[in-house]
């Protein structure tokens, strides 16, 4: 959401250029699920309200809905339990599904997942897996991901190669295709067409 301005060209929304956009405006509209996950030095519920009005009971919600309910349980302080720098003392799946509670808080219209599952062991990828999509319902969800089975059940898939489009359609249409895809998706299933 407009972190950094394009060197050349033009991005829009609804019709107008991203630099017209209001940024506090614009950035309410989005939440962002990244590989990297930026958490403060301050309590688990203040990193999923982040920034926003706190209602405990909202952050409860989420924390159960992104799969964390056993973690808060197991804390000390509960929510109130206090993460440490960058939350270290966390696993990367959990860092990742308290991310997603921060977005279910958030609840914006539009969700951008950046390749949210790309760090994960099996196990984490599951439980963040399931979080996900109870977070992607009713609502845009722009995945950006190399692995090709995160993206298979998407709408539509727009792949890039250098920086430009070069295929969009659903996962069959663009396997069909033959194109770039395609062979990216055979040679992840070693050879193999599904």
């Amino acid at each position: 959401p407009r972190f950094v301005d394009p060197s050349e060209g033009a991005v829009f929304l609804d019709g107008h250029e991203l630099r017209e956009w209001d940024l506090a405006s614009l950035r309410s509209q989005y939440a962002l699920v990244s590989q990297h996950v930026l958490m403060l030095n301050d309590s688990i519920a203040v990193n999923v309200a982040l920034g926003q009005t706190m209602d405990r009971t909202k952050v409860a919600r989420c924390m159960a809905a992104a799969n964390l309910q056993a973690l808060v349980d197991e804390l000390p302080q509960g929510l109130d339990t206090l993460v440490g720098h960058n939350a270290m003392q966390l696993s990367g799946g959990q860092r990742q599904r308290l991310a997603i509670a921060r977005a279910l808080y958030k609840d914006a219209p539009v969700l951008i997942l950046d390749e949210a599952t790309s760090a994960l062991d099996a196990e984490s990828e599951r439980a963040v897996q399931e979080a996900l999509q109870r977070l992607m319902l009713k609502r845009t969800t722009l995945v950006i991901a190399h692995r090709l089975a995160t993206v298979q059940h998407a709408h539509r898939i727009v792949v890039m190669d250098g920086g430009r489009i070069v295929e969009t359609g659903a996962h069959a249409s663009l396997l069909a295709a033959g194109g770039l895809y395609a062979r990216l998706y055979n040679m992840g299933l070693g050879g193999e067409a599904p």
